[in-house]
């Protein structure tokens, strides 16, 4: 029915001609804002209520009751229900470190609190359907696993700011909610996310629709198909400099794929832009020493160039 919707509005009200760059590239804009606005509206709702049994202080507490490995588990799981984009999840991973959570469990959370969230999974699933969407979260979870558990063992504590072990950043109290009090959680954090992210939504739709309408169809498919075996360590190269969300990009995940891009490369493209950034190594400097952020980096990075040569090679 949306579609039928979009249709209606590009060819018959505004006169466009399908086939068009324009035509396309409208079709293409209005139907996937809207969808995407629907599927988001919805689904964060609902992982708002599962997200406030899980308050910044029990997430903490629980970790700090951890060790590695299972420690390093937990911390990528509790990544996918907490409310942090890579920048924003600093100053929790200094409220870890303080409390004793082990470095490279706090990284396992690092890693997958921006990466792998319910704005992923729903996207991805409303684009490409449950098994890409699926494997998405499976492989993000393991490259948050793995480059934790490394950092981990390369024992590089020394190389954390020392004035990080030096704060009190104290325990909160949990304040246990009642449902109606969860539900007006839910709300009042589904409006607010929507608010902060919907220009990304509405820039990524909008690229993904100019790629959609206008750029040739063999164009991307001759540079970055699967033909050329550069093509995902370039995509993670391009990545990192960026900084975006994965409502931001995803849109244009979807248009890159329809026009021939390998699906591994697109994927890894996604997880460098979400899992590292410019402006998250800037606030980063200020926490880790220069060796420990360029491992930080280096591990990640590798780990998805991992990841999209797997997806390219099984999808």
């Amino acid at each position: 029915m949306l579609k039928q919707f979009a249709d209606y509005l590009v060819f018959d009200l505004m006169g466009l001609q399908p086939g068009s760059g324009a035509g396309e590239a409208a079709d293409f804009f209005i139907y996937d804002t809207v969808k995407i606005f629907l599927l988001l509206a919805t689904i964060i709702y609902v992982v708002a209520i599962i997200r406030s049994w899980f308050p910044p202080e029990r997430t903490k507490r629980i970790l700090s009751h951890n060790r590695e490995y299972v420690g390093n588990v937990m911390a990528a799981l509790l990544g996918i229900v907490t409310p942090f984009c890579s920048c924003s999840a600093v100053p929790l991973f200094i409220g870890f470190v303080e409390s004793g959570v082990p470095l490279g469990v706090t990284f396992s959370f690092l890693i997958s609190s921006p990466m792998v969230n319910e704005v992923a999974l729903i996207m991805l699933w409303g684009m490409f359907g449950w098994r890409i969407a699926l494997i998405y979260i499976a492989t993000g979870l393991l490259v948050a696993i793995v480059a934790g558990m490394v950092i981990g063992r390369l024992k590089m504590e020394r190389y954390v700011q020392d004035y990080v072990w030096e704060m009190q950043v104290g325990n909160g109290e949990i304040v246990e909610q009642a449902w109606p009090e969860r539900f007006a959680y839910a709300r009042e954090y589904t409006t607010s996310l929507l608010k902060k992210i919907w220009p990304y939504v509405v820039a990524g739709v909008g690229v993904g629709a100019f790629i959609h309408g206008y750029v040739p169809q063999d164009f991307l498919a001759r540079w970055a198909g699967r033909d050329n075996p550069f093509a995902v360590p370039v995509a993670v190269a391009l990545g990192v400099p960026l900084y975006s969300n994965a409502a931001g990009v995803i849109p244009i995940v979807q248009a890159l794929t329809a026009k021939g891009m390998a699906i591994g490369t697109v994927l890894a493209f996604m997880m460098a832009v979400t899992a590292l950034s410019l402006p998250e190594a800037v606030i980063l400097s200020n926490v880790l020493k220069k060796p420990l952020l360029a491992t930080f980096f280096g591990i990640v990075a590798t780990a998805i160039v991992i990841v999209g040569y797997l997806f390219n090679a099984i999808l």
